[in-house]
């Protein structure tokens, strides 16, 4: 039997629509208007039998209801979903007082800004190192309709996806590279916090939602490698500036056995510019301070 499955791009996705709703304010008269004129009919009742006093009383009465069944309020940067019997009709971003037909369903959904921050992760970098990474992430609604109907939970699938993107990222990527000749996740944040921002935005646009912006808030060795990897950090730049040390020392002895020659203060055979090649290394790279002694014989003696 061919397992037959439909793709996620061929998935029907939703689309956000302006709602046919109307401004409140018009209809809050109305209301008032079948309010007063339910009440005369009300105090005509007791002294008229009149069908039509009833009749305007009941019809008042309606109208005051179903108008009142159809107002809603929406603040700055909240929106209505409009539903007919589970078909979407459009979403109402206008804040105020809002009126739509009493049959009309309506969920609510906010499209301000939203910031999390997610829990720490364990992820092996580009070389399987363990890390430890959290981001912190600031999205909003931008699309209500694939927000409510295209994934079930769309503040769960934000959760999952930021996860997900983490991961990817830092597997991308080493933690770090003292040669800098790589990319890495430490010392690079704009750059692959540029890359995580993308990641999201690529894989939450099918909830509608967009990232405006993120980066890490945590970012370490794991516990079991973290010792040994201070350990290594610290012998690589041991080596680093043991390297810069020595290019600079030699520099320094070249330069010194140029100027000597140059200017005819000492003659200096093979043997002796060994001796102060090695003398002048040892006080440009020793590690303690250097102690003169004084040679009261030759050189060759």
């Amino acid at each position: 039997m061919t397992d037959v499955r439909t793709p996620a791009s061929a998935l029907r996705q939703s689309h956000e629509t302006a709602a046919q709703t109307t401004s409140g304010y018009g209809m809050l008269l109305v209301l008032l208007f079948t309010l007063v004129a339910g009440l005369a009919a009300f105090t005509q009742i007791d002294r008229l039998a009149d069908g039509a006093i009833v009749a305007w009383f009941i019809a008042a009465s309606f109208l005051f209801l179903f108008v009142a069944c159809g107002f809603y309020l929406l603040q700055p940067n909240q929106a209505s979903v409009i539903t007919l019997f589970g078909d979407y009709r459009g979403t109402d971003r206008n804040a105020g007082l809002r009126w739509t037909w009493p049959w009309m369903g309506g969920k609510k959904v906010s499209v301000r800004s939203n910031n999390i921050i997610s829990e720490r992760i364990k992820v092996n970098d580009l070389r399987g190192n363990p890390i430890e990474m959290a981001a912190q992430v600031v999205w909003r609604v931008t699309d209500t309709a694939q927000a409510l109907f295209d994934v079930d939970d769309y503040k769960a699938f934000v959760n999952v996806q930021i996860e997900a993107a983490v991961r990817t990222i830092g597997s991308r990527y080493p933690y770090d590279d003292f040669e800098h000749q790589e990319v890495t996740l430490r010392g690079n944040h704009d750059q692959v916090g540029g890359e995580l921002r993308a990641e999201l935005i690529e894989r939450l646009h099918v909830a509608g939602i967009t990232v405006d912006e993120c980066g890490f808030t945590h970012l370490a060795y794991a516990q079991e490698i973290a010792g040994a990897m201070l350990r290594r950090q610290q012998a690589q730049a041991v080596v680093a500036a043991r390297t810069t040390l020595v290019e600079g020392a030699v520099g320094m002895v070249e330069m010194a056995l140029a100027l000597l020659s140059e200017k005819n203060v000492v003659e200096l055979d093979d043997e002796r510019r060994a001796a102060m090649v090695s003398n002048l290394m040892v006080v440009l790279c020793g590690e303690r301070d250097t102690q003169p002694i004084v040679n009261a014989g030759s050189l060759y003696q």
